[in-house]
């Protein structure tokens, strides 16, 4: 094995993305770009009973949207690539690794059949053994090639009946192996079963083919979620017992998401009942049909997301929370990553969103904001109207969303007004003084934010009036609303036409002067 890192990104298409995996796949890319290593994308499909249609083109997209590049297993191809690893085990890849275990005396070949097993766990419950496994125990009452005879087992094999390829765990042994995270961790092979590594249709499971491709792709870290921790002393065993011990990756086993409350491993149940996402794009469920709403949809940016998930589990060592992609790059270490579980913060992603929001250029958010517009129809906005809207609305929007929803006004004259400013505001002489300024606007030879304050002002200076006996009903006819973004701003956009027809138009609508 070189010294090159090499690491892998290896979901299984069953569902969709959850957000813990775009962690995982993150701080496998962080480390990879640190180091200027190779970044794998492995999809790792061999359980196909649990195929789900579109997953995988759905892993893709969200990985893509988050800007995540591979090195190698890539959807387009690639010299490597794409990682399958059905179509790897159609060529008897990891058969070959099961067979070389078996003529090792480290796995041995089962005959049976659900009923025997189910009765198998049913004898164990009756006995009163809290644990009802296929181990070093039960397998001498199976059938099984350590209980037939080679005569038979050639036979049943020859005869077509179906079999598996256990691990045969030793009994008593300590499996000892270092995590980056959590220092050094052992188990005891009696605490372990038998696991299967070939299933009766061929396919491998999932520890005999992460291992194979692991140590085949010579992959030097495995960043993983928390809960693999329990299958990595199998993993170890089989690196072992393969010979492979030697050029073994380094394991990093990341710690959990809790939900927003802090309560539990963050799962979709608790994101449905308490309304919050568990993925980063919306997923359509082939089956039901039912759609589960993702971060994007919701009008968060990839690069704030990414800054946020950063931070969950992994801290910079100093008091940054800012990072773009270089810096992140620049200040990741595995060593950072802590060993205890972290809360999802909802309000905590949308001030990331906000603030990420504020940065970026109207160039660059002018797209986003144009296709939130689209969803309210509002298709032919014009290039001037669109980054005037984005300039008026940058410092106060949470979600890309807002940009379409917070200020309808530019796009059309309200219908109704804002009554509790309608009550304090428009009395009295009020009305007379909106009438007489929407002849000073009209009359003015040059529109823009700054005329129109301009002559607003000297408006007030003439009439000797305050600030605040007319500019909140300005903004009421205007808007509808009784607070807003900068009133002359809006003015500029809606343009002098507009202005003036509005003020007249809420003169009409509006409760008669006291």
């Amino acid at each position: 094995m070189s010294d090159k890192v090499v690491v892998r990104f290896a979901p299984s298409p069953t569902g969709p993305l959850h957000i813990g995996g775009v962690r995982t796949a993150l701080f496998n890319y962080l480390f990879a770009k640190k180091h200027q290593g190779t970044f794998i994308l492995r999809i790792e499909d061999t359980d196909q009973t649990r195929f789900v249609e579109g997953a995988e083109a759905y892993i893709n997209d969200a990985l893509k949207w988050l800007g995540m590049s591979f090195d190698a297993g890539v959807q387009e191809g690639g010299e490597h690539g794409p990682y399958r690893q059905s179509e790897r085990a159609k060529e008897g890849l990891y058969r070959q690794y099961a067979e070389q275990l078996l003529k090792a005396g480290h796995a041995y070949i089962a005959f049976d059949t659900p009923e025997e097993l189910d009765a198998m766990r049913e004898r164990l419950k009756e006995a009163g053994s809290q644990v009802q496994q296929y181990n070093y125990v039960t397998r001498n009452t199976m059938t099984n090639s350590l209980t037939l005879s080679a005569e038979e087992v050639e036979k049943r094999i020859a005869n077509g009946d179906p079999y598996v390829i256990r691990m045969k765990m030793p009994r008593k042994e300590e499996i000892r192996f270092h995590d980056i995270v959590r220092d050094w961790v052992v188990f005891h092979s009696a605490q372990l079963d038998d696991k299967i590594l070939l299933k009766s249709d061929g396919m491998p499971t999932y520890h005999l083919a992460n291992v194979v491709d692991d140590h085949l792709m010579e992959v030097t870290h495995v960043i993983r979620g928390e809960e693999w921790l329990s299958s990595t002393p199998l993993h170890v065993m089989l690196y072992r017992t393969l010979g492979w011990e030697d050029t073994m990756p380094k394991f990093v086993h990341l710690p959990l998401i809790l939900n927003p409350n802090g309560k539990g491993k963050m799962s979709k149940r608790q994101g449905d009942k308490l309304g919050f996402s568990v993925f980063p794009t919306t997923w359509q469920d082939p089956e039901t049909g039912n759609e589960s709403i993702g971060y994007r949809e919701e009008g968060y940016l990839a690069d704030g997301l990414m800054n946020f998930l950063a931070l969950l589990g992994w801290n910079p060592g100093n008091d940054e929370e800012l990072m773009d992609e270089a810096r992140l790059i620049e200040l990741f270490d595995l060593e950072r990553i802590g060993n205890s579980g972290t809360k999802f913060d909802l309000d905590k992603l949308k001030w990331f969103n906000q603030t990420y929001i504020r940065q970026k250029s109207v160039e660059e958010l002018a797209p986003l904001v144009r296709a939130e517009l689209a969803k309210v129809g509002k298709d032919a906005v014009s290039e001037e109207l669109l980054a005037g809207l984005i300039t008026l609305l940058q410092e106060r929007v949470t979600l890309l969303p807002d940009f379409a929803t917070m200020a309808p006004y530019l796009f059309d004259a309200p219908t109704e007004f804002d009554e509790k400013t309608t009550r304090k505001k428009w009395k009295g002489e009020v009305p007379a003084l909106i009438s007489e300024l929407a002849d000073k606007f009209e009359g003015l030879a040059e529109w823009n934010s700054t005329t129109a304050h301009d002559e607003f002002q000297a408006f007030l200076q003439a009439k000797e009036v305050g600030l605040g006996k007319v500019m909140a009903p300005l903004r009421l006819a205007l808007t509808g609303l009784g607070s807003g973004p900068g009133i002359f701003d809006i003015a500029d956009l809606m343009g002098q036409a507009e202005t003036v027809e509005r003020m007249r138009k809420a003169l009409e609508v509006l409760p008669s002067a006291e």
